[in-house]
């Protein structure tokens, strides 16, 4: 009882906090709101084209299904990735802990940073008052997003095989000197082993995750004098993340020589819209994503998946179906796990966006 107390304390405090925004503030609820929280993590993950609701089982799991967590071998699991997508401009960073709370329940903290760095400000260039340029000041800032999350799972006594936890994420979101944004959101997930099989359920943003949005008036001031803009200064505003429902399966069939497949699939629904996925319709849009794994002795992995299956329309206005390929390789040995991820963002890219994770479990 207590646990639960001291978990609910932060949440109270924080909903009491950002009360005041949504009242006095515009509300929004745009399509894509704080995507960054599903470009993924983990070079296991990314290699297999984001597909882990049913099969995340380390400190990674505390961002792709909560419930996995409970999967952990060792005591204590840290994990940590960084990567950059489109050629090095946006830098995804992530860090994980997980530790055991009882033999039925396990605590996880995850941190999540994407961003841009180094955007050079020259609003300030130029001298208006002498006509001259003014190199020194050029000023730098950086567009940044975050989030903290804390995860809770633990074994159901009803369901063998049942693992449930979830998630309550604080959002912390920046552009350089003009905006900031805090938010937050809950998560649920489940997983269920079946000899196997493994099944996973995740509702993200079940609550509907907001960012309260906070503008520099001075700053947003100063730039339309530069345009000679007529427009009203930005308001303050509640910026609404609707919920999405992700179901996973997976099913691992032993091999020769110590080879050990795993096949996945999760089906991604999404429900702001109709978005440019394989189904969509005025409820809701579906987006699959399907994976394998390929392991020996579970010592090296080779994986791939496909996800992202878009419609494209050519120049000759012909529309064609394309989609993402991603490829990784893995070892653990020890209680260590390196994983590295390929992933092609764009089928009509020159570049391929490099993921590498570690992943550290003892006793």
């Amino acid at each position: 009882m207590l646990k639960r107390v001291i978990f609910l304390i932060p949440v109270l405090l924080l909903l009491f906090t950002l009360l005041p925004f949504a009242v006095l503030s515009q509300i929004t609820a745009p399509k894509y709101s704080n995507e960054f929280l599903n470009l993924g993590i983990g070079g296991r993950a990314l290699g297999m084209g984001n597909v882990q609701v049913g099969i995340a089982d380390d400190a990674n799991a505390g961002y792709w299904n909560p419930a996995g967590l409970l999967q952990v071998k060792n005591k204590y699991n840290l994990a940590l990735m960084h990567s950059e997508l489109f050629a090095g401009i946006v830098k995804n960073d992530f860090a994980a802990f997980a530790l055991p709370l009882d033999t039925n329940s396990i605590l996880g903290f995850s941190l999540i940073r994407s961003g841009v760095d180094d955007i050079a400000d020259t609003r300030r260039l130029k001298n208006h008052e002498y006509g001259y340029y003014q190199y020194d000041s050029i000023r730098f800032f950086s567009v940044a997003d975050y989030a903290f999350l804390i995860s809770y799972a633990r074994r159901s006594n009803l369901i063998k095989g049942l693992r449930v936890g979830a998630n309550a994420k604080i959002i912390y979101r920046n552009v350089g000197v003009f905006a900031t944004a805090w938010g937050f959101g809950l998560d649920a997930g489940a997983q269920l082993q079946r000899q196997n099989w493994q099944f996973g359920f995740m509702a993200r943003d079940i609550t509907t995750t907001f960012n309260a949005w906070s503008h520099n008036p001075d700053e947003m001031k100063y730039t339309q004098l530069l345009v000679d803009s007529t427009a009203g200064l930005p308001k303050n505003t509640i910026e609404i993340t609707l919920p999405r429902l992700i179901l996973g399966v997976a099913r691992t069939i032993p091999l020769p020589k110590n080879l050990l497949l795993l096949l996945a699939a999760d089906l991604d629904f999404t429900f702001d819209g109709k978005r440019n996925v394989l189904l969509k319709t005025n409820l809701f849009s579906l987006d699959p994503k399907v994976a394998f794994e390929l392991s020996y002795n579970r010592l090296v992995f080779l994986r791939a998946g496909i996800n992202n299956l878009q419609q494209i329309k050519e120049f000759n206005g012909q529309e064609t179906w394309q989609f993402q390929p991603n490829f990784g390789v893995g070892v653990a040995t020890n209680g260590l796990k390196l994983d590295l991820a390929l992933s092609k963002i764009a089928d009509n890219a020159n570049v391929s966006s490099i993921m590498v994770s570690l992943g550290y479990a003892f006793d």
